[in-house]
């Protein structure tokens, strides 16, 4: 059983360099591990205004097409605070793991959005978002700190939260420069 996890793990770990090599977006992610809890730091750049980003991050249910995310519905809004029940599921080594979250956001309008966990089955999340212009585009800063639930032995935690992590921004940056005609009209000034 030993030798097939690290045959898997270390074939597992050539997908994560051919992610690396093939970085569009300027996408930046760094996972760290500070004792029981990850500090995941990621980046990237799309070719859309700073309100065009802020409508796709506020985009609460729409989330559902992004990878993992199952359900994400608004359980309520009061003035700049929005509180979100979600749904995720990923698989580790063919397990698939759900994990039910409400959150509350703080949504500073074409500038951040700050979030925490009310309940659910991580220990600990919180963190931000943070948008910035550029010349003809958009910067994404996503910084956060997790602390996961599971009996799951932590080193595959870590692997599985390394990778999900890059694969879930990848697939952001993808979305959000497909979406943005549709994002247009939301942003009429």
């Amino acid at each position: 059983m030993k030798r097939l996890l690290s045959c898997f793990l270390i074939a597992a770990s050539g997908i994560v360099i051919a992610q690396e090599a093939s970085n569009s977006y300027d996408l930046k992610v760094a996972v760290t591990r500070a004792g029981d809890r990850f500090q995941v730091n990621a980046s990237y750049e799309a070719p859309i205004t700073p309100c065009e980003a802020f409508a796709f991050i506020t985009d609460y249910e729409g989330a559902k097409s992004l990878p993992g995310i199952v359900d994400s519905k608004v359980i309520s809004r009061s003035g700049n605070k929005v509180k979100v029940a979600r749904l995720l599921e990923e698989r580790i080594l063919f397990i698939p793991f759900e994990m039910r979250s409400e959150l509350e956001y703080l949504e500073f309008p074409n500038k951040a959005l700050l979030f925490e966990q009310l309940s659910g089955d991580t220990k600990y999340y919180k963190g931000s978002w943070r948008l910035s212009p550029e010349k003809d585009s958009a910067i994404f800063k996503y910084d956060a700190q997790v602390e996961p639930n599971s009996m799951v032995p932590s080193a595959i935690i870590d692997f599985f939260i390394k990778n999900i992590v890059h694969r879930q921004f990848e697939s952001m940056a993808e979305t959000v420069s497909q979406r943005r005609p549709s994002q247009k009209t939301a942003c009429k000034l």
